[in-house]
């Protein structure tokens, strides 16, 4: 054994001359043979082979340069695998002598031999025994074997058997000439055996947006390399000489899919009043090592609080004034017939659409095609019908005359009108002699109804209605505009409930969808407007009972979005029309329970529960209850209301289960690995995905009596209301407590807790509060 002498910092120093490469490497069992080739260097090209090198500085003469396998963490202790290779011992320790000259030691063919999890006590109780005997540590005796047991076992559980670093420790010769006098040990950076999660190099592979609202919360979807779902961010940042911007996307580790996907939400960006589109970037970043894929550009765009456009609309300028002698707005003809300047048209000018066969009969049968118009005096219908066949056929034989009998006569029959609207100041004779241009388009396809609604002129609409009943105009009421929204959707938007049931009644359809395959209960169900969405459920009919359990483009139902909205009555309200409440979105199978965990709705879930009879045990399509959700985001609340629900704690979801420690050497021998390899992994429960050990520890020990008091919590002191929801979940002992006295606050257990460590596990088990009920 050497006595150990460190030489002064100024004098002969160690230095790293090539780091071993981190990835890459497969750590090898026993049984599997030798490894093809040695361990390379970080610079290891194909054609170029490179292997970890240390040199000895200023120094000239002999040295010993020994390497061996240690932990990753700080300080590093030593590792239960060995090294193996041409220069190496039973003992895992590797040794090379150089000098006098050059004092470059490379080691070329180095292997990591895997211990099993079974041999790792015994190994690392070997290993600390030599290095205590090595260093002649004070005190130590031989007979110490039960203590050196004790710290090999704890040792043991925290050493990362997929991690090691190489430690290189030089010895100089000392008068004698033995190898005593050892310079200050470098440590390399760390090795991950390739059979790791988190052996893989960080790759972004693809992503579904490349852009999204300055306010965040978009939805992306993102393809990787294989990742370690509880050991990965996505990190946004932008560099700038003030120090620059860094946030992190939102997910949990219920996001992650086979290692390979990530369902994140953006974060907001730093400053939310951006006019112009701002490019960040954004890239995988591991939390322990550190280690980031190549960056990819974002685009932050700015928050668009008009997406129906109705503001936009409301704040249009009104056409110009008309002036009947010199032209129309543009330079369209006057009232007359006159010519027109500049490039306008004759007649209706100002950028509208009109088709003129757009089924009004305009030209078919002149003043009398529109049903319910005034009739000219001094004339009975069967003249005028006669009069009107000839209008219709004249333009064949005579275009001018047929042209000039039909202004003549729409004069007569505006002039009727205006004087009758005159006389009595009713609108609708003007309304219904001109109800052909109903369907005329404005340049963004809406039509006269659409911008009543817009304006919210609800006489208008009113009166344009009344107009438009009964006759061939009335698809005017279902027609689109640009943004395919019907005026029934405008409607429910701009919150008219009078409207949405005026139109309704006289033959607006409900199952039209907007461009996001919204109907107006989808919108009713979005905006979480309780009035509308009565009125709309009580019209419906059988005819369309089946809106409420249809899903729009995103595939979404409205019961989904209404749990957006945090919207109890609107929810009760949907599920007393026949919405099922257990009814999975098709985008992932979440239900509406699962939507308020994961939006850590409290109240709303312990509704949902309590009352609409949501299913604890529902699972997405990846096997996930809303248990799972819960658990992997921390929430002690959420998971003690689940389970005192009766949700089930074993429930596996289908995400195969990789072990932290290591990927394949839980087993205990390497028959074993391969009998593990041959079967399918299980699924992880709810503690699998648990943030931290205290969350598991306390959604453990949660009782019944916890429930009752996160119940009195959120109903706000009044513990009557309270009895007939704890019985439906069958909290006996939680209704008689509240009937005998109401909880008494613990301070201790009253602090918020993020499952991060705000009380320690031990504390929390000792909690009489929790431990006595």
């Amino acid at each position: 054994m050497y006595d150990l002498i460190f030489i002064p910092v100024h004098g002969p120093y160690l230095q790293i001359i090539e780091e071993p490469k981190q990835r890459g490497f497969r750590f090898r069992y026993e049984c599997e043979g030798p490894s093809h080739g040695g361990l390379p260097g970080a610079s290891s090209e194909r054609n170029r082979r490179t292997y970890p090198t240390v040199k000895v500085s200023n120094y000239v003469g002999h040295a010993r340069v020994e390497i061996q396998l240690v932990t990753h963490t700080d300080p590093p202790r030593v590792h239960a695998h060995s090294l193996v290779g041409r220069h190496c011992s039973d003992n895992g320790i590797c040794t090379i002598d150089v000098g006098p000259n050059d004092l470059t030691a490379q080691f070329s063919n180095l292997g990591i031999l895997h211990v099993t999890k079974r041999g790792v006590v015994e190994v690392l109780t070997k290993r600390l025994r030599e290095e205590k005997r090595r260093i002649k540590e004070p005190g130590y005796k031989f007979t110490e074997e039960q203590a050196i047991l004790q710290e090999a076992r704890e040792l043991g559980k925290s050493t990362d058997l997929n991690i090691v670093r190489l430690k290189f420790t030089a010895y100089l010769q000392d008068s004698n000439g033995s190898f005593t006098r050892a310079l200050k040990p470098v440590v390399s950076n760390p090795i991950y055996d390739s059979k790791s999660p988190n052996a893989s190099n960080l790759k972004i592979s693809r992503m579904d947006k490349t852009s999204g609202s300055v306010l965040g919360g978009e939805e992306v979807f993102l393809l990787c390399d294989k990742v370690q779902k509880d050991d990965i961010d996505i990190r946004f940042y932008e560099e700038e000489d003030d120090g620059g911007w860094e946030a992190f996307g939102d997910f949990s580790p219920t996001d992650v899919h086979k290692q390979y996907a990530i369902v994140f939400k953006t974060p907001p960006y730093r400053c939310t009043d951006i006019t112009r589109p701002v490019t960040v970037f954004l890239q995988l970043k591991r939390k322990k090592g550190g280690d980031c894929s190549e960056p990819k550009q974002f685009t932050y765009i700015p928050h668009n609080q008009d997406k129906e456009e109705v503001q936009r609309k409301r704040m249009k300028a009104l056409p110009q004034p008309y002036d009947h002698w010199r032209g129309g707005p543009q330079g369209g003809a006057g009232a007359f017939g006159g010519p027109g300047s500049g490039t306008g048209g004759g007649g209706m000018g100002g950028g509208f659409q009109f088709n003129p066969m757009d089924g009004s009969g305009f030209f078919a049968g002149g003043c009398s095609g529109f049903s319910g118009g005034a009739q000219m005096s001094g004339s009975t219908p069967q003249a005028e019908t006669s009069q009107n066949h000839d209008v219709y056929f004249l333009p064949v034989l005579f275009p001018a005359t047929a042209l000039q009998s039909r202004a003549t006569l729409m004069a007569k029959c505006s002039a009727r009108a205006l004087l009758q609207y005159c006389s009595t100041g009713d609108v609708r004779p003007l309304l219904a002699l001109q109800r052909h241009l109903c369907g005329v388009q404005d340049e963004n396809g809406d039509t006269p109804l659409h911008l009543a609604i817009i304006h919210q002129q609800p006489g208008v609409v009113q009166q344009l209605i009344q107009a438009l009943n009964n006759t061939p105009q009335q698809k005017f009421i279902n027609k689109l505009n640009n943004l395919n929204q019907a005026p029934l959707h405008l409607a429910v938007i701009t919150k008219q409930a009078k409207l949405v049931e005026m139109l309704i009644k006289t033959g607006a359809d409900p199952s039209l969808q907007d461009q996001e395959g919204r109907t107006a209960l989808h919108l009713a169900a979005h905006t979480g407007d309780e009035a509308i969405l009565r009125v709309i459920l009580g019209l419906l009919g059988e005819r369309h009972a089946h809106l409420i359990n249809s899903a729009d483009f995103s595939g979404q139902y409205p019961i989904h979005l209404a749990v957006k909205k945090d919207g109890e009555h609107c929810l009760r309200l949907l599920v007393e029309a026949g919405a099922r409440i257990n009814m999975p979105e098709q985008k992932s199978g979440c239900t509406a329970l699962h939507l308020a965990v994961r939006d850590n709705l409290l109240k709303l879930a312990c509704y949902l529960i309590t009352e609409l009879k949501a299913d604890v045990n529902a699972c997405t399509y990846g096997g996930n209850s809303p248990l799972h959700f819960a658990a992997s985001q921390g929430s002690p609340p959420l998971c003690s209301m689940l389970i005192a629900a009766g949700a089930d704690k074993r429930m596996e979801n289908d995400e195969p289960l990789f072990f932290l420690s290591s990927s394949s050497s839980d087993e205990d021998d390497e028959s074993e690995k391969n009998e593990v390899d041959r079967q399918p992994a299980a699924g992880h429960t709810p503690f699998d995905l648990a943030k931290c050990q205290k969350v598991s520890t306390f959604v453990s020990v949660i009782s019944k009596y916890n429930l009752v008091y996160l119940l009195v919590q959120l109903s706000g002191g009044p513990v009557d209301g309270l009895v007939e929801a704890l019985q439906s979940l069958g909290v006996s002992e939680g209704v008689r407590l509240l009937r005998d006295s109401q909880p008494r606050e613990d301070k201790q257990n009253s602090k918020e807790d993020s499952g991060f460590g705000s009380q320690s596990i031990e504390e929390e088990m000792g909690n009489p509060a929790v431990a006595n009920h």
